[in-house]
């Protein structure tokens, strides 16, 4: 008989929301564990990669409730952002309404899943409430002058309207909506993330339980670079192009200089010359690509000269001045050393222009080219040095650290660090998000905002166009307001907050989602934090993740936690497939798991999830895997009307067998595996039969993973209490050694059969047990044996 999925589920849930199952308690007497998974947009309805990420998270928390901890699992909404405005225009709604329309959506088939949220601490970012505090947090952060004003050249989506950060650009494109960013020169709002770069890249180290991938590219981003300094001195004049560059050993391959389009030197040094009038074209063309697609490797690279020299000072060699679209203002010093003959994009650039190269370092053990032009392309290796004056002949990487400090000692140059980070761009043209808490006075200049007049609240009947510029600018009810100081006329700030803001700090306020009078409670987080395990997407390695970090950094440094990191342990989920593509709307690839829900139970559902692939690669759908789940369910639940009084030793063996391996594999997150050991000692049982002892063992062992079924299978074998407070098992490791071994049987070396026996038995017994095994009599038949082979524990080899 199939079991009742829908009654059984609907029943469960009720249960643990009337009874509130999972609510969290700070309780300083147990131990805690706070786990969390990325909280979502609230888009309308969850779709698989939710399925996924959430499954994972709620498996692994019933486990450590199970295992006694005191257990924070929390859930909201990262409600502010581009798409509810972008909805709210093409629906003729308010953004308001529809993303709390969305919200109870999305409640709705999270609590359809089963998991175990503690809903009572359930919060969303566009709530006032909230962003409240991301307001004080921006003030506390404009009282230490990590908040600032500038105007610069910023990354531009059209189709949004409104700026990106950089860290929001990827490959030229609009991280949302994909569409080609322009740059455009704006006065915007910046956090001086770069001030804890430092920390940043050195509290890394204290994360031995991220990924190392995730590493990696955290420490790419912030990208610290030990090099050199070195002063090219314009031609005829007493300006200097300074460069950086981690190659001091190519100096004296030096051949050109190349300047960003943007270096403020560049419009002095055309003026006047005959090249002005193409460097300036070529300027304004540059300046509408994305700072991103001038870099990308397979495009070709473009410039125009300026019509200048500068000096190399190593050798005072006359060079060239170009511009270039591959050199940035933001990186370095906006200005590159070109070295052709070892480094590929100078390689590649200058023979599209046909400009000098000379070869500074051959390859050991090789003869240098004769000639540049025989180059088919760069030489990036190590090797000696030639035609670097007195320094030929030796190592290059022992030459880049005397060729640097000659330079310094000769005050042609200084060793310096270089860092890639950027401050971080907060301002948004968009109505829905945080708004800025500033107000522009003619007489006193830019005010903050004081604490007790927060929050600024958005204004409800903002018009919405999607077109010029913030809708906030168009409330005048908004947008006029008195000076805080002198109490004249003023105008707000109509920016509003970039939604990182939001998410880099909302871990701590499920530590206290109802305090009034404080972005969270210092105890209560002194107790839940730090985060001990996260899990969501890798296309938050670098943006949410690196900002909750400087966030958490920040909160250290006003004294309300003590803690340096916020995630103890980060899992990164791969992304669910159908027909080997990134399920989506556009494709038309979509399974929604509301259907799956309706056909199987939401428990078949999370048992696929966890059974398809393990957590960290790429699940492709597969209806075949959601069948052989929920089989597999029905086939464990007709266990309950078969149980014996006694199970069999060897049931015993296999149940202690089955809870090592699954508390193994759920700790690293193996559910696949651990799935595979319940589906082997379900086998155990159905070949020799399970008493209530075993059977309740392996109703606790798949709860984590189908709660609604096992709490019914728990209910049925007696128990008043959920089965979420049922203490883990522990193997019993007197049982985890075999008392017996199956033996392989050979005759003249191919295999003819198998013989249990056990594993103290004497070598003659094993030998006559062999030969008397009635399916090996019929291959020896009369023959005798020349000789018996033993290898111990094994096989026994009966030569005829």
């Amino acid at each position: 008989m199939l079991y009742n999925f829908k009654e059984i589920e609907e029943k469960w849930q009720r249960f643990w929301q009337e009874n509130s199952i999972f609510k969290a308690k700070h309780s300083p007497e147990k131990k805690k564990f706070y786990c969390l998974e990325m909280f979502p947009y609230p888009s309308g309805k969850i779709h698989m990669g939710h399925v996924r990420n959430y499954t994972i998270g709620d498996v692994y928390s019933r486990y450590q409730r199970q295992k006694g901890y005191e257990v924070l699992h929390p859930m909201g909404f990262d409600a502010f952002g581009q798409p509810a405005e972008n909805a709210a225009i093409k629906n003729k709604t308010k953004p308001d309404d529809w993303t709390h329309k969305c919200i109870e959506w999305m409640k709705v088939e999270l609590k359809k899943m089963g998991f175990s949220y503690d809903w009572e601490r359930e919060l969303s970012t566009c709530d006032s409430s909230y962003y409240k505090w991301n307001q004080w947090i921006f003030l506390k952060m404009f009282e230490r002058g990590l908040a600032y004003k500038k105007a610069s050249g910023v990354n531009w989506c059209p189709s949004c309207s409104t700026t990106l950060a950089n860290e929001e650009v990827i490959e030229g494109e609009c991280w949302r909506c994909h569409s080609p960013v322009e740059q455009k020169e704006l006065e915007q709002w910046y956090l001086k993330i770069t001030e804890y770069k430092e920390r940043l890249l050195e509290d890394l180290k204290q994360l031995d339980k991220w990924p190392p991938r995730v590493i990696a590219m955290q420490s790419n981003w912030i990208g610290k670079s030990q090099g050199t300094e070195i002063y090219f001195r314009l031609k005829d004049s007493d300006k200097v192009i300074t460069v950086f560059t981690t190659r001091a050993d190519t100096i004296f391959g030096a051949t050109y200089v190349v300047l960003a389009p943007e270096h403020p030197l560049v419009k002095e040094i055309i003026r006047g010359r005959p090249q002005e009038k193409e460097a300036l074209t070529f300027i304004e063309r540059v300046s509408q690509e994305s700072k991103i697609s001038r870099v990308k490797e397979d495009v070709k690279k473009e410039g125009v000269w300026t019509g200048a020299y500068c000096i190399n000072p190593v050798n005072r060699e006359v060079i060239l001045v170009w511009i270039a679209d591959y050199v940035l203002m933001e990186y370095g010093t906006g200005a590159i050393m070109a070295v052709p003959a070892h480094d590929q994009r100078d390689f590649l650039f200058t023979k599209e222009h046909n400009l000098p190269m000379r070869i500074v370092i051959k390859s050991p053990g090789h003869q240098v080219t004769r000639s540049p032009e025989e180059m088919r392309e760069a030489y990036e290796g190590d090797g000696l040095q030639v035609n670097s004056g007195e320094f030929d002949g030796l190592a290059n990487q022992e030459a880049k650290i005397k060729i640097a400090q000659w330079m310094e000692k000769e005050g042609m140059g200084k060793i310096v660090t270089h860092w890639r980070l950027r401050d971080w761009l907060i301002s948004r043209q968009r109505y829905w998000g945080t708004p800025i808490p500033i107000v522009y006075c003619p007489k006193c200049g830019i005010v903050p905002v004081p604490y007790e007049a927060l929050p600024v609240e958005l204004p409800e009947d903002a018009p919405f166009t999607g077109e010029g510029g913030s809708p906030l600018g168009k409330v005048k009810e908004f947008v006029d307001t008195v000076c805080p100081k002198c109490q004249e006329k003023a105008r707000r700030e109509t920016d509003t907050m970039a939604t990182f803001f939001d998410s880099s700090w909302y871990f701590l306020r499920f530590c206290s989602p109802q305090d009034e009078n404080n972005p969270f409670d210092v105890k209560e987080a002194k107790y839940w934090m730090p985060v001990d395990q996260y899990i969501g997407g890798i296309e938050h390695a670098i943006l949410h993740l690196l900002y909750s970090r400087f966030f958490t950094k920040f909160f250290q440094d006003l004294g309300m936690i003590d803690f340096h990191e916020p995630f103890k342990s980060l899992l990164t989920q791969g992304m669910v497939l159908k027909d080997g593509e990134v399920m989506s709307k556009s494709r038309g690839n979509i399974v929604d798991p509301d259907s799956i829900i309706q056909k199987y139970g939401a428990d078949t559902l999370r048992l696929f999830i966890l059974f398809a692939a393990p957590p960290e690669t790429e699940l492709e759908w597969d209806d075949r895997g959601i069948e052989g789940a929920f089989k597999f369910l029905n086939r464990l639940w007709r266990i309950q009307d078969n149980l014996k009084e006694k199970a069999d030793l060897q049931v015993y063996r296999a149940l202690h067998k089955a809870i090592k391996k699954v508390t193994a594999d759920i700790e690293e997150f193996k559910f696949n595996t651990a799935i595979a050991g319940l589906m082997e000692l379900v086998n155990a049982i159905y070949q020799s039969g399970a008493d209530k002892e075993v059977f309740s063992q392996l109703v606790v062992l798949i709860s984590p993973i189908a709660p609604h079924f096992s709490e019914e299978l728990w209910q049925g074998l007696g128990h008043s209490e959920s089965i979420t407070r049922a203490p883990w098992p522990r193997a019993d490791e007197s049982l985890l050694t075999e008392e017996n071994i199956t033996i392989v049987i050979q005759i003249n070396g191919k295999h003819r059969g198998t013989i249990v026996v056990s594993k103290d038995i004497a070598e003659e017994e094993l030998k006559q047990r062999c030969l008397n095994e009635p399916g090996i009599k019929k291959w020896i038949e009369d023959k005798p044996a020349k000789k018996i082979i033993v290898v111990p524990g094994k096989l026994v080899n009966i030569v005829i």
